[in-house]
Order: C-alpha cells, then sequence, then structure tokens
C-alpha cells in the first residue's frame, strides 16, 4: 500500500490501537484501508478539495486537523529550471537534486494542507506531481509565479526571495513562515544527517529550527535506537535566501546525493514521504508551542 494515499486512513481506523508517534503494538490486529473504495467513500472523496499539482494520485486532500487554521507557509524547493543542481549516476540513470527537494517540498505541503494551512509552492512544475519512483526522471521546466526561470544564480535567488516577500507583505497580520528544502552535493563519500539553517537574528527562526530539529532527534532516537542522529540547527545568514527573505525561515538539509548511504534516505519514496510528515510535526510543534508562549 502506498503510504502518501492510505498512511492517514489507516491511523484512523486504528487510533485506538496505536502508541505515541503512531507505533504498532506486537500481537495486536490491525485493520488495513480498503483500496477498492466503497461508493460513500467514492462520493466524499468527490467533495475533498482538490489540488492539481501533487499530481493525479495525490490532488485530493483529507481533511487531517485544523492544528495549522490561520496559519501560511511559503515552501521553496532548492534549484530548478536551468539549475537542477548536482547531477548524479545511478544505476543507468541521470538524477539530479532539484528533483528530491521538489518531491519532499509536494510532500510536505500536503501535510501542511491537510492540518489546515494556507500553503504557497514557490518553486513548480505543473507535469512531476508527488512521484513514487526511484530515479526521479530530470527536466527543466520548473517555474516562479509562472515565469521561467533565469539562467543567473544571483537572478534565480531573487526572483524566488521576491515571490516570497511580495506574499508575505500581502500576508501581514497573520502567522507566516518560509521552509527551503535542499538536497546537498558535498563530496562522493560523506553522509551527512538533515540538519537546518536560520537568520542570527531571527528568534522565531531559530525556534522553527529547533522545533524540527528536536523532532527529528525524538523520531531517530524511537525509530533507530542504536543511530547516533548528528543533525545540527545553526545560523547561517550568509545564504542569499536566508539574508533576503522576510517571513521567519528554517532551511533544511535532507542528504547528501553522492553519498550512496544518503541515497536511502532520499531516493526511497517511503523515506521521502517520513521525512515530509517529519518536518511537518516539527512545524506543528513550533506553532502550537508560540500560541502557548503568547498565552503566558
Amino acid at each position: 500500500m502506498n503510504p502518501t494515499k492510505h498512511y492517514n486512513t489507516f491511523v484512523e481506523l486504528n487510533a485506538e490501537n496505536l502508541g505515541e508517534d503512531e507505533l504498532l503494538y506486537v500481537g495486536k490486529i490491525y485493520k488495513l484501508p480498503d483500496t477498492t473504495l466503497s461508493t460513500n467513500k467514492k462520493v466524499e472523496e468527490v467533495n475533498l478539495p482538490e489540488y492539481p499539482i501533487f499530481g493525479d494520485d495525490f490532488s485530493k486532500i483529507d481533511s487531517l486537523s485544523n492544528r495549522l487554521e490561520g496559519t501560511v507557509y511559503y515552501l521553496i524547493s532548492g534549484h530548478g529550471g536551468p539549475d537542477p543542481g548536482a547531477i548524479v549516476k545511478y544505476g543507468d540513470k541521470l538524477i539530479a537534486e532539484d528533483e528530491y527537494a521538489y518531491d519532499v517540498t509536494l510532500r510536505l505541503a500536503r501535510e501542511l494542507l491537510g492540518h489546515g494551512a494556507e500553503v504557497h509552492i514557490i518553486v513548480e512544475d505543473e507535469n512531476d506531481g508527488i512521484r513514487d519512483n526511484r530515479a526521479l526522471e530530470l527536466d527543466t521546466d520548473e517555474t516562479v509565479a509562472n515565469t521561467a526561470i533565469p539562467l543567473s544564480q544571483l537572478q534565480r535567488l531573487k526572483q524566488r526571495t521576491e515571490a516570497v516577500n511580495t506574499l508575505y507583505l500581502g500576508n501581514r497580520g497573520k502567522y507566516q513562515r518560509l521552509l527551503v528544502t535542499h538536497v546537498d552535493s558535498r563530496s562522493k563519500g560523506t553522509n551527512i544527517d538533515v540538519f537546518f539553517y536560520h537568520h542570527e537574528k531571527s528568534k522565531n527562526g531559530k525556534r522553527l529550527a529547533e522545533s524540527i530539529h528536536r523532532t527529528f532527534l525524538r523520531k531517530y532516537k524511537k525509530f533507530q535506537p542504536n543511530r547516533v542522529y548528528n543533525g545540527t540547527f545553526m545560523e547561517r545568514s550568509s545564504l542569499y535566501v536566508v539574508k533576503n527573505t522576510l517571513p521567519a525561515m528554517a532551511y533544511i538539509e535532507i542528504g547528501n546525493i553522492r553519498s550512496k548511504k544518503d541515497q536511502r534516505r532520499i531516493l526511497d519514496p517511503d523515506n521521502r514521504q517520513a521525512l515530509a510528515k517529519w518536518i511537518s510535526e516539527g512545524i506543528i510543534l513550533d506553532y502550537e508551542s508560540s500560541k502557548v508562549k503568547t498565552l503566558e
């Protein structure tokens, strides 16, 4: 079963028999979603909001909660258009950074929408959607605000920064955050954990990065107890997008595409879905902790 399509239904069916972080218990019997769908379910799906950007199989989104109601999130995936980022050989195919950053970004957007957030995907590809392949096909037709992405690196960064800032100014008074998702491309043998940057002067950006980092720490302790998680969150205001965008933000590196070890995390579609889900849980933690702080 495809977890992107059926995970939330599985959780609903088995809520009483799941532990913290939706863990399964040995010895319990669990129900599986009916993938054939009953007539009633088909009628329900007709009325679900539709987002073609996610592709035909994922365009309709179940409402999971209203925990992010009233919030606005801007999502930027790294590279795109004439800049695919690092390109490496995988079997007999070529794979590129930007396709994997984009896929995780779409999955994250879908999670946030399910919890009631308003989401703006800054870099878009009309025909790629969420893809459950290991080797994602390269293309260069991504756009920003329905405009072609420039060849110049500086102009590319300015374009997406201006798109975010324009939307941000139009949403003044709302709770707004920016997430930038990147795949790293350092030397071939270097594997890295997921890590996070924020602006040195942004308390809200620091809390956002820290909340997602804390979520990853907790998840690794639970799901990979024999492995030390070395991901960090730190200041890195020298990055153009970090320095020049207006919303509080977190900049996320999800792995090194040149590393065979990291490729296991990046290329497996189930892992990309898990990354998006964990990031979204960190985002919810950040928002709900900020509400508690406001009440205090």
